[in-house]
């Protein structure tokens, strides 16, 4: 197969405070995955993140600690950035949109569909705070959802159903900078006329072709992403301000527009071209080619929350941007329950990364391992810290980790360290064998598939074929009787062993560092899985333990900081 192309974005993360498990589980882990994955098939990828670092959320928590939104800003984007970087989530690039060159960039967006007459200037009622002398953009209004009942939906979104909003179907809509009940006052906007757009946004995605062409198989998506769509081109798209009145944003680059910013949701979006123009040039690329080639695939990694954004309002910007690649999947996750409970960063109902760094040390493949096994790929699921115990316990040092340290301490022990003979092959052996290239198989396909946990447990799976094999064969008996068939034993172990180094990369890339190290090797190409991937007489070191067992007492100690 030739070489592909790839343009892989995570959902920009707001700049507004740390990263949280749901964050992980939702946009990055499995962006992370994946991207490492094609980048092991050898193929060329462009991994786009970076900080969401305008709309209301910033400016309400810049209001909330007594600082500028700057100073948030700047604060949560080289926390986060540094948090990501250690638990090795290895984006291409991690921007930022209060940059200069975004700045432009989106700027020059605007001006282009503006000029063209692609939005529409309108007159309207919005909410204003009367004691700030301040339009409310949709976060700065909470009120009681109209489709759940919820009484803590915001003005763009019910938290707890999902259901995208607008602030006037609010029922009893409060100001959340001053609590009271905001007045409607007059005031002008740019609109994005939605409803233009319904036809050929129903060909695209419910037949995948766009403008005559086949662009993506629609039985590739996910049915909830399809159906969430479909749900908003039923019930009839409508118009769509581009803009808000707030300080603090991507000023509109037009005559009169003071006090007045692009919409944070037209904003960010195109920070991944600005980061992906950033990556090209710090590379000597040509950015073109990732967003503006018909060879190249786009792919969002986002939480279901996102879903309308870029399955829709995006794409109409790309149409009507002109020229520009749309999505060829959109693998939105659902949400990551923590201990039984919806996360709530309000409510501090939440573990951090920055935090779970620090008192897991050198634990980042149990996290990313604990989170790839309860992946939300089409319901919400649930972290317990028992289960993350459990599974480190029983599963990575129990089954992966206990199968590397006997091939290794009984490599060093009978043989120096030095790869044993394979000879004289018993079908037992050769079905072991096979297991290799089909575990690889099997696990690409997944992968390709947004399929991750189960990718996860058929690499896991190889591991317990390699863990049954040598409790079958008893070699640390046989070697008493049988040396060459000893020998044959360890060298299929070290060749299963060697294989995993590679499998489990994308999801386990320290543990994958560490293994190639215990076996001396530098494998770091996924189509060069084999049967034969060490040689004999080939010198490995020393055993290390790939994974610890974690004790009650850690445990109780997360749960206690949570309920603290």
């Amino acid at each position: 197969m030739g070489k592909k192309r790839f343009t892989v974005t995570s959902a920009l993360l707001y700049a507004n405070g740390p990263i949280h498990l749901g964050h992980l589980a939702g946009a990055y882990l499995p962006a992370d995955i994946y991207v490492r994955y094609q980048k092991l098939k050898g193929h060329d990828v462009a991994f786009i993140c970076g900080s969401d670092e305008h709309g209301a959320a910033i400016t309400l928590q810049a209001k909330k600690e007594g600082v500028s939104p700057q100073e948030i800003v700047d604060k949560y984007h080289e926390l986060n950035k540094n948090s990501f970087k250690d638990f090795g989530i290895n984006f291409d690039i991690y921007d930022r949109t209060s940059s200069q060159d975004h700045h432009e960039t989106a700027q020059e967006v605007f001006k282009l569909l503006n000029d063209q007459g692609k939005f529409v200037k309108k007159t309207n009622q919005q909410f204003y705070d009367v004691e700030n002398k301040q339009f409310l953009a949709d976060r700065y209004i909470k009120g009681t959802c109209p489709k759940c009942g919820h009484d803590d939906a915001y003005g763009d979104q019910c938290e707890k159903c999902g259901s995208t909003l607008s602030p006037e179907e609010l029922i009893n809509p409060k100001s959340t900078i001053s609590g009271n009940t905001p007045t409607l006052k007059e005031t002008s906007h740019w609109f994005l006329p939605m409803q233009n757009h319904e036809n050929w946004l129903k060909k695209w995605i419910n037949e995948g072709v766009f403008d005559g062409e086949k662009t993506h198989n629609p039985k590739d998506w996910k049915s909830q992403v399809v159906g969430q769509c479909n749900s908003w081109l039923d019930t009839g798209l409508k118009e769509r301000s581009m803009t808000r009145d707030l300080d603090w944003g991507v000023k509109v680059p037009v005559e009169n527009s003071e006090g007045k910013v692009l919409y944070v949701w037209l904003d960010a979006p195109i920070g991944y071209i600005t980061a992906t123009k950033k990556y090209a040039q710090n590379n000597n690329l040509n950015w073109k080619k990732y967003w503006k080639n018909n060879e190249s695939e786009l792919i969002h990694f986002i939480g279901k929350d996102n879903i309308v954004f870029h399955c829709v309002i995006f794409p109409i910007i790309l149409k009507e941007m002109g020229g520009f690649n749309l999505p060829t999947n959109v693998p939105a996750n659902e949400f990551l329950n923590l201990e039984g409970q919806k996360l709530s960063t309000s409510k501090n109902w939440a573990i951090w990364l920055h935090e779970y760094l620090s008192d897991f040390e050198n634990q980042q493949d149990t996290l990313r391992y604990v989170l790839s096994a309860t992946s939300p790929e089409n319901k919400d699921t649930d972290f317990t810290w028992k289960d993350f115990q459990a599974r480190n316990n029983n599963e990575l040092v129990a089954v992966f980790g206990n199968f590397i340290n006997r091939v290794i301490v009984l490599t060093n022990k009978y043989w120096d360290g030095l790869v044993p003979e394979r000879t004289n092959l018993l079908q037992y052996d050769k079905e072991v064998l096979e297991s290799i290239n089909m575990s690889a198989n099997k696990i690409g396909k997944a992968i390709e598939s947004f399929k991750l946990r189960e990718g996860l447990n058929e690499m896991m799976s190889l591991a317990r074929i390699g863990n049954k094999y040598l409790a079958e064969t008893e070699p640390w008996k046989l070697i008493k009787t049988d040396e060459e068939r000893t020998s044959t034993i360890l060298n299929i172990s070290l060749q299963i062993s060697a294989a995993l180094s590679i499998l489990c990369e994308p999801y386990l890339p320290f543990t994958a560092s560490k293994l190639k190290k215990l076996l001396n090797i530098n494998l770091q190409d996924w189509n060069d899985i084999s049967v034969d991937l060490v040689a004999a007489n080939h010198k490995i070191n020393k055993h290390e333990h790939l994974f610890k067992k974690i004790e009650d007492s850690e445990i109780e100690e997360q749960l206690q900081k949570l309920n603290s």
